[in-house]
């Protein structure tokens, strides 16, 4: 009975099955009429879709229904978005315009890589920082297998071309992210605070970036967030460390969207079976929240608001290097919240205007211990800032551009040790402008400049900008680049001696040649730099240092030799040296290598849907300080090499109506050995070596999607 009762159920419903499919079909040309053929052609927000033919045709059946929008996109070709109305066969003729800005025209290059889902010219996408092996998603290590960055891992921050990581700044649609890393411990530093999956566009400066954003020597990292998502989805994830879940919920008129994201994280489980160097005394927790809320206010304006709040809290215990026989304990509480919002809109006759708003509040609670020998020390940081900012830009023809804005910002310290208090305000503002000129479609020229002040410094600066990029071929392009930049001390500084202090300054050279061929990338990049009013802390803290960073840098990524398999290298020779802090004179940093490498690689099986990553980073030995030198030889000695080996493996799935994601990955897969660095007693007689408290990390997680199939974008990435 049962059989026949399923096989009637089935008759019905063949009918309706049939007539939910429903055909598109047509031809695709250029401007003159002629079959383009490989044009991607789909429905947006869908998997349904084809290519054409060799004559331009294409045909594909879609169960869409209703509105919808059809895409066609090639390369070298503007991407067309038509409205269309499904309800029965279609037939379409489609035409495509040559793109000239994005493929036949040069652009500006010399420092920068573009890590964009919809431009042509990307070295890296959002999905790659997450399948990247080793990086465990965070974006920040992700970067460091590009050129120009090291492998400092015992602190937090991204390290560029000779800079710290104070010098490299984190902004989010234009504002400036104030404590973007959760608060670190000693020799343990801090994770990024957001997921790289927010943001459709990742532009990484490691020097000569644009005058719209200041206050950082080395680097600008930054990020763009997405816009409206193409449907309502819902995620679930579950890993050995924690769980998370969310929600992303597009309205019926598909003009808005709300989202909101909660994780907790724990790792007191797991250093319960993989123990660390140090002892927990406080087990890792992490919770975690965020929101979103975007809306289109015409076809060419959207407002966004992005916000998070982080509340976490861990500690440990080792042994104390100063009192032997003793035990040392370092313990932080901290808490964290960032809010972003923004308005883009177009005002007509060329011009548009981007405007924005934020507010973040950090608040650490640190103790450090030595315990049943000394008094506990209390140490306590709060700091807030508040930050308005406002840009127009006129188009000056087809493609030169005019920018011009300013922004103000408003910072507070306030911190406490024991019971010696350190405050400080400062009012922050500044003004940019600058102009992209195109001379011809291959030879284009950025000219700018930006000028700051600081109440707290109490003192105004001027930075000139200028980019020239000349495109040899479709394809090549040499770029030169050159800048001014500034930025204020630290806060540990500021708080102190301010009266002393100034702003410091880097001057930047960077010359560049760039090849994008189709799945191929080489670049080859020289820079110079030249730091000057660096801070000095003896004899007495002032803005007296001096430094210097030169270097070489090359990068190559194939996505096409082998089948399947995406990869790429990447080589920094950096010569730097710096007389700053307790230096006695210029000599390479403690977290400074000569050479650094690293070979990314990702291999998609398709018969068994699994992706698996490999990436190997290597780094010579850096300068560590030995107190039983004489001065004379201060900073020379050097640490071993470093070596490190990530392996992660993706297997593609789908679990009930969820797409699902299971992800296995290893650090540091071998064990190899690695010292950051030597800490002495304070008679010199001891001294322990700085190495990870967790050498090696293992992950295993699963990920589950409801509403958009995340696999196809893991394909599509390879």
């Amino acid at each position: 009975m049962s059989k026949i009762y399923y096989s009637l159920l089935f008759c019905l419903f063949i009918p309706g099955m049939l007539s939910a499919q429903h055909k598109i079909a047509g031809k695709i040309t250029d401007a003159r009429k002629r079959p383009l053929p490989g044009v991607n052609i789909y429905i947006k927000g869908t998997y349904d879709g084809a290519t054409a033919g060799a004559d331009g045709s294409f045909s594909f059946t879609t169960t869409a229904q209703g509105n919808q929008v059809l895409v066609a996109s090639l390369m070298g070709f503007q991407t067309l978005e038509q409205p269309v109305t499904v309800g029965g066969p279609l037939h379409l003729t489609l035409m495509l315009k040559t793109a000239v800005n994005e493929l036949k025209a040069v652009t500006i290059s010399a420092g920068s890589f573009e890590a964009s889902s919809d431009k042509q010219h990307t070295v890296l996408k959002p999905l790659d920082i997450v399948t990247t092996a080793g990086a465990t998603a965070d974006i920040v290590q992700a970067l460091k297998t590009l050129p120009g960055t090291q492998q400092a891992n015992d602190r937090e921050g991204l390290f560029v071309r000779g800079g710290t990581g104070y010098e490299t700044q984190i902004f989010i649609d234009g504002l400036l992210v104030r404590n973007p890393f959760f608060t670190s411990l000693p020799d343990m530093p801090g994770r990024g605070r957001f997921s790289p999956f927010l943001f459709k566009g990742t532009t990484f400066s490691s020097g000569g970036y644009s005058a719209q954003y200041g206050q950082g020597l080395s680097s600008a990292l930054v990020l763009e967030s997405e816009d409206l998502p193409a449907r309502s989805s819902y995620s679930l994830g579950a890993s050995l460390i924690g769980i998370s879940g969310g929600l992303d919920e597009l309205s019926k008129d598909k003009k808005g969207s709300y989202g909101i994201e909660a994780d907790y994280t724990n790792l007191g489980p797991y250093f319960d079976v993989a123990k660390p160097k140090q002892e927990p005394s406080i087990s890792p927790e992490i919770i975690g929240t965020s929101a979103n809320f975007r809306r289109k206010t015409s076809s060419t304006g959207i407002i966004k608001f992005y916000g998070y709040g982080n509340w976490s809290k861990m500690g440990f215990r080792k042994s104390s290097i100063e009192y032997p026989g003793y035990q040392e304990q370092f313990d932080v509480r901290n808490q964290n919240i960032y809010t972003n919002l923004t308005y883009k809109e177009s005002l007509g006759k060329g011009w548009r205007v981007n405007t924005g708003f934020s507010f973040s509040a950090n608040r650490d609670k640190i103790a450090i211990d030595t315990l049943q020998k000394t008094p506990q020390t209390s140490i306590r940081s709060n700091s807030n800032l508040g930050q308005l900012r406002l840009m127009f830009s006129k188009s000056l023809g087809v493609l030169s551009v005019l920018r011009f804005g300013g922004e103000y910002q408003y910072a507070t310290e306030r911190s406490r040790f024991n019971s010696f208090a350190a405050n400080y305000d400062d009012n922050y503002a500044a003004g940019f402008a600058e102009t992209d000129v195109y001379f011809t479609p291959r030879f284009v020229g950025r000219f700018g400049g930006r000028t700051e002040y600081s109440s707290i410094l109490d003192k105004v600066n001027i930075a000139p900008r200028a980019s020239l990029a000349y495109k040899l071929d479709d394809y090549s392009q040499f770029s030169l680049a050159y800048g001014d930049y500034y930025q204020k001390p630290e806060p540990q500084y500021l708080r102190f001696k301010r009266d002393e202090l100034g702003y410091m300054k880097a001057t930047h050279y960077i010359g560049s040649f760039q090849r994008v061929a189709g799945d191929y990338t080489f670049r080859v990049e020289a820079f110079y730099k030249k730091y000057k009013d660096l801070v000095k802390t003896v004899p007495d803290t002032s803005t007296t240092g001096t430094g210097y960073a030169k270097g070489i840098e090359l990068f190559w990524r194939d996505r096409k030799t082998v089948k399947n398999l995406d990869y790429w290298v990447s080589y920094s020779y950096l010569d730097t040296k710096r007389n700053y802090l307790y230096y006695p004179f210029e000599v390479q940093p403690d977290f400074a290598a000569k050479h650094t490498a690293s070979l990314v690689m990702k291999k998609y099986f398709p018969k068994i849907t699994t992706n698996i990553g490999l990436t190997y980073s290597f780094a010579t030995g850096r300068p560590y300080y030995n107190p039983n030198l004489p001065e004379s030889k201060f900073m020379s000695e050097k640490t071993i090499d470093f070596n490190t080996l990530g392996l992660s493996a993706s297997y593609l799935t789908t679990v009930g109506k969820a797409f699902t994601v299971f992800v296995v990955s290893v650090t540091n897969v071998f064990d190899i050995k690695q010292v950051y660095g030597y800490r002495y007693s304070s008679d010199r007689l001891r001294r322990e070596e700085i190495v990870p408290n967790a050498p090696r990390f293992v992950f295993v997680g699963m990920f589950m999607n409801f509403g958009i199939d995340r696999r196809q974008d893991v394909i599509n990435n390879l």
